[in-house]
């Protein structure tokens, strides 16, 4: 394969550990740097990982010694940090969304075009064996002509768990902008492109209660709605409901259902790389269990990273820029039409990645993917 493509991480958040899990060890990419603004913090983690330097984050974006930046930071300054590796002729990946409004994300994507630099983004859990088992299912006939989905994301609020939750409450966060782009590219790969939108949100409380470390009990304020459902049109016709909700307890409802003429599907949790896909077929009597037939078994964060700095003439990345600026247009249409009360028609779109074979862990954990 060559040298090791080199990454250099910025921000070193909750999230970056299940990152540096995989990439660390990978023979396909050298994690060579890393960079937070709280300098002990990337100085701690640099200690732990041979090799590996710490950082101030323009340093890292400068260095030469890296390739492509993965950042981690918090979705406000997604693209303060895309635009400066990008400057640098640098490739950046990034956690999702691609920024935090849809300006700055057109900005990233003219940027690298023009620096002739790739982008790719988060979320890579639709490349694991779940929403890929499900996509050559209805890829496959299996549910006839695809009739219309539902989607739903229900849960109490991240301030329970996370120590740090302020930005999921603030301009950029909410339900929508942090759950939305695992459903959104799942259902992009399932069903295509989206053309129009239609959506209506809000938010039932001022404030959360921080309910874990240092912080516990500190009261944060709610700037954005908290609970959104909504309507997508997708461009070969079919209509798919999609409700994110920080407002409720908990849900029985499966994640994503595709219905179709002929059978309809359940597809698992894609915040997860796995879980089972059922078809219930019409006629039949029960629901049954289809096997793994597709995606990056045992995926885990960062796979979309390194199947990224992988691809070729012969395969671009799957988790790319260009799925994830429509996927964020898509989402910022549904809180427009939310306030101002009508359908939107969306101005980008996306094809389905390339959907990935079923590649055996120890191929694309011990070789490198692509």
């Amino acid at each position: 394969m060559g040298d090791a493509h080199r990454i250099g991480v910025v921000g070193l958040g909750v999230i970056s550990r299940a990152y540096l899990d995989t990439l660390v060890g990978h023979p396909a990419v050298r994690v060579t740097a890393v960079a937070d603004l709280d300098a002990s913090r990337s100085a701690a983690v640099a200690a732990d990982l041979p090799g590996v330097r710490a950082l101030a984050v323009e340093e890292l974006l400068s260095s030469p010694e890296v390739d492509t930046v993965l950042n981690l930071t918090v979705p406000a300054a997604h693209a303060e940090i895309a635009l400066g590796a990008v400057r640098h002729g640098k490739n950046v990946y990034g956690e999702k969304p691609l920024a935090a409004d849809l300006a700055e994300a057109h900005a990233v994507m003219e940027a690298a075009a023009k620096a002739g630099v790739g982008v790719g983004c988060a979320p890579d859990t639709v490349l694991g064996t779940g929403i890929q088992t499900a996509r050559a299912a209805v890829e496959a006939g299996s549910i006839g002509r695809p009739q219309f989905a539902s989607a739903v994301m229900v849960t109490p609020g991240h301030e329970r768990w996370h120590p740090h939750p302020d930005f999921y409450y603030a301009a950029g966060g909410g339900p929508l902008l942090d759950m939305g782009p695992y459903y959104l590219a799942s259902l992009v790969h399932l069903l295509g492109p989206v053309r129009a939108v239609i959506g209506a949100g809000g938010r039932l409380r001022g404030e959360r209660v921080i309910g874990s470390g240092a912080r516990a009990g500190e009261r944060i304020p709610v700037e954005v709605d908290t609970h959104v459902s909504s309507v997508l049109e997708h461009v070969g016709g079919t209509l798919t409901t999609l409700t994110t909700s920080f407002d409720g307890v908990a849900t029985t409802a499966v994640p994503i259902e595709v219905h179709g003429d002929a059978a309809t599907l359940a597809v698992p949790d894609p915040n997860r790389f796995d879980g089972e896909v059922r078809l219930f077929e019409l006629g039949a009597t029960r629901w049954r269990t289809l096997p793994a037939s597709a995606g990056y078994v045992d995926g885990r964060r960062g796979v979309g990273l390194v199947d990224f700095v992988t691809a070729d003439a012969q395969r671009a990345p799957r988790a790319d820029g260009g799925l994830a600026l429509h996927v964020l247009e898509t989402m910022s249409a549904l809180l427009r039409s939310s306030t101002e009360g009508r359908r939107i028609e969306l101005t980008t779109s996306a094809r389905a990645p390339v959907p990935v074979p079923l590649t055996p862990a120890q191929e694309w954990k011990g070789s490198g993917v692509g």
